[in-house]
């Protein structure tokens, strides 16, 4: 079963709570989404760490219930690593 944008948000929220999370859904079957998360967490971390903590966020559901993430991640500087 597909995850809802509001979903993937929510979780990623949870997780890091400081974020700013834009979600899209790229192809409208709830399974392709594209994710823009902007946190200062992120502060001093290599973009793959970056990647890794929203990942972790969404509890192993890569794969599975969620297809596929195209994933941004930056600081709130606008800088993306």
């Amino acid at each position: 079963m597909p995850m809802a944008a509001q979903d993937i948000e929510d979780m990623i929220r949870t997780a890091i709570p400081d974020a700013e999370v834009e979600i899209r859904d790229l192809a409208g079957d709830g399974d392709h989404y594209a994710a823009k998360v902007v946190s200062p967490s992120f502060a001093g971390m290599s973009r793959v760490r970056q990647h890794q903590l929203v990942y972790k966020a969404l509890g192993g559901r890569m794969g599975g219930e969620l297809h596929a993430l195209q994933l941004e991640t930056a600081v709130p500087n606008g800088e993306s690593k």
